[in-house]
């Protein structure tokens, strides 16, 4: 799987943990081990831009996703699983986080940046997969989801340890 990313935000950020868990999610998800996914970091003032330039509203928000290939998991109709060698691994797109807002989040939601951005990493990529949250059943659906892959995360770092490499 290649994972590229790219710190433009000024803030220290463990890009080696968003990069694991952005693998760990597309591994969960069945999504084709070739398939490439961009991670870009940025600061406040570009994220309120790209927020208002893509989505019309006002202010940064904590991700965007930006799809490339339409990209599914096997559950979702998708063809391009890691299951089928044969299927075109295709170009995820790109997930854009603002650690500034992330960090406010974090506080609010008593848990570390470093958890909200992998939520958000998360978060991102599930919305790349095609998953919304618009509707109550696109919510419980893709929030359901959201939470299991950050619970077999979580469950995943605590067995390798303290200090366990990624």
């Amino acid at each position: 799987m290649s994972i590229d990313i790219a710190n433009e935000s000024g803030a220290e950020v463990d890009e080696r943990a968003l990069v694991a868990v952005a693998r760990f999610a597309l591994d969960q998800m069945h999504i084709h081990p070739l398939a490439e996914l961009s991670v870009l970091l940025v600061d406040g003032r570009t994220m309120a831009e790209l927020h208002e330039r893509w989505m019309g509203e006002p202010g940064p928000t904590d991700v965007l996703a930006f799809p490339m290939d339409e990209l599914r998991p096997p559950h979702l109709g998708g063809s391009r699983g890691g299951d089928d060698p044969a299927a075109d691994p295709g170009l995820l797109g790109d997930v854009v986080l603002c650690p500034q807002v992330a960090a406010e989040q974090a506080v609010k939601a008593g848990q570390s940046a470093a958890d909200e951005l992998e939520l958000l990493c998360v978060h991102g990529i599930l919305h790349l997969l095609g998953y919304d949250h618009a509707d109550p059943d696109d919510y419980a659906v893709m929030f359901g989801t959201q939470d299991k892959l950050l619970q077999a995360w979580r469950d995943a770092k605590a067995a390798e340890g303290p200090g366990a490499a990624r």
